[in-house]
């Protein structure tokens, strides 16, 4: 594809170097998409939705497009690699990215959206307030909102329960996942996905939290043991541009732009919904296994205990240390937190 040429040569020569002389034309864009080896939101969806783009949009457009791996961009960078112009569009991590402003997080913290309907509530009310805060602080615009699916539990150690993650090392994403973790007496260690396989492979962590999909794509059962799918969060996900880069296309452009990117989210929402059953089973060596790899994990059985340790952490720890954190940074966090997710999720910030 002519897009892997272009980009392979521009970001591996030197982003800095390229990135200006591209920028002056809007009729070419620059795409970091989500890691290759999630290969149903890759290949499934986002790559042939950049490559179908151009004619979507009835414009010319010289689409260059890869994965953030291939191009050596870590998830943590994005808001920073969007605000400087480095890319026209970015798939965001949003949990990994937050790190940059915690305001961000407040669209999935840990254990307050636990099944795709309720975080499909939350998104939508907090989407608003999300790009205001996103174009004012890092100059680029909200395309998508989506969520990868239920996360849950990898472990390459024996537990029977959520309590059985007390003295392990756990692959964590979030902050607010940081502080579940330890609240639950483990310990987080931050990785990017396409890491967390060679750390689980090697003993540098002990479990992992994704979605069944994601794991299963990953190849994340050759290397675990155990899985428990007590869902604690959705993983919530983005697809921004660069503000100077929407800014380029007239008003008319602008509305394609959204209408094609909505179809492209709702797409990534109907995989959350649907794939991740049959993910469960591919990961345990049940039937029907359809569309994944089939392994033998031992599945752990989520009981109402556990998933009451996850709603009671929430009170505890998650949003006293959210409110902190963000408030540091804009004392209005917590009141726009509360007007949005709090009020769609029955939570409030005191």
């Amino acid at each position: 594809m002519k897009a892997s040429i272009f980009a392979v040569g521009l970001i591996a020569a030197g982003l800095a170097a390229g990135a200006p002389a591209l920028a002056q034309n809007p009729n070419t864009m620059r795409v970091a998409g989500n890691f290759s080896s999630n290969g149903k939101h890759v290949d499934g969806i986002e790559r042939p939705f950049f490559q179908g783009l151009p004619t979507a949009l009835g414009i010319p457009m010289t689409m260059n497009y890869n994965p953030m791996d291939v191009v050596n961009v870590q998830a943590a960078d994005a808001l920073r690699l969007l605000r400087s112009g480095t890319f026209d569009v970015m798939s965001v991590q949003i949990g990994m990215a937050s790190r940059d402003d915690p305001f961000f997080e407040g669209i999935d913290l840990i254990g307050v959206s636990t099944d795709m309907r309720q975080l499909r509530a939350a998104v939508d009310s907090y989407r608003a307030a999300f790009d205001a805060r996103l174009q004012q602080r890092f100059n680029a615009k909200v395309l998508t909102l989506w969520p990868f699916g239920p996360q849950v539990f990898y472990c390459n150690k024996e537990i029977r329960s959520i309590d059985d993650v007390r003295g392990l090392k756990v692959r964590s994403f979030t902050p607010s996942m940081a502080a579940l973790i330890q609240h639950l007496g483990g310990t987080p260690i931050t990785l990017q996905f396409s890491e967390v396989y060679p750390a689980l492979q090697r003993g540098v962590a002990d479990c992992g939290v994704t979605s069944p999909t994601s794991g299963n794509t990953g190849k994340w059962p050759e290397v675990t043991t155990h899985f428990l799918p007590l869902s604690v969060s959705g993983s919530v996900q983005g697809h921004f541009m660069n503000l100077d880069h929407w800014k380029r296309y007239t008003p008319a452009v602008q509305a394609r732009i959204l209408a094609e990117f909505k179809k492209m989210e709702d797409q990534m929402w109907a995989l959350a919904d649907t794939a991740n059953g049959d993910a469960i089973n591919c990961n345990t060596g049940r039937d029907p296994c359809v569309e994944g790899t089939k392994y033998n994990m031992r599945m752990v059985q989520v009981s109402p205990e556990d998933e009451r340790k996850i709603n009671a952490a929430v009170t505890a720890v998650v949003l006293p240390i959210w409110k902190a954190t963000c408030n540091r940074v804009d004392p209005n966090c917590t009141t726009a937190w509360n007007e949005t997710v709090g009020r769609a999720r029955g939570f409030r910030i005191d």
